[in-house]
């Protein structure tokens, strides 16, 4: 299997059970990715400009509680 048609088709064919499985295994690896390329910018100083700037914002007192976000249909 070389495709995404190819591999899209044989996960459409996997019994119920092995699809469950296959897509936990999916999860965990598109989550051990974000994890590593968090800890790699972290580690390279990418994020410390954004890092400061939140600081900055939190100190002004220029923050908003997640639940304005969460609450807001517009996003």
């Amino acid at each position: 299997m070389s495709t995404v048609e190819e591999i899209e088709k044989a996960i459409g064919d996997l019994p119920r059970e092995a699809f469950w499985k296959l897509t936990d295994k999916l999860i965990e690896r598109r989550e051990a990715a974000w994890d590593a390329q968090i800890e790699a910018d972290v580690a390279s100083g990418s994020l410390d400009a954004l890092w400061a700037q939140a600081e900055k914002e939190i100190e002004a007192d220029e923050t908003q509680a997640l639940d304005a976000f969460l609450d807001n249909e517009k996003l």
